[in-house]
């Protein structure tokens, strides 16, 4: 079990490093005198949205096959990526 918890800390916090999340964020903190609301309502938004993600994924996984949400998630960040690169985001 601690396994797991470790490589999926690994895998989000490697994720959100530099993504727009956190430069949104240490924006938000560089025109706050006060830094804990910051971190706390970042914390709170982050805890979330993974919770979000736990349970749909779990609930999707029932009625379709991880192996094709996989597949498509793989596709997905491609696409974005060329977009980024394109410069059409």
């Amino acid at each position: 079990m601690f396994k797991l918890i470790l490589s999926t800390f690994c895998l989000v916090f490697l994720a959100e490093l530099g993504d727009k999340t956190q430069l949104a964020t240490m924006l938000l903190s560089a025109k706050s005198n006060s830094v804990m609301p910051i971190f706390i309502g970042s914390s709170l938004a982050l805890v979330c949205s993974s919770f979000i993600g736990v349970f749909l994924g779990a609930y999707i996984t029932k009625l379709v096959p991880p192996s094709y949400i996989q597949n498509t998630a793989g596709v997905l960040f491609v696409l974005m990526g060329l977009l980024i690169l394109s410069g059409k985001i």
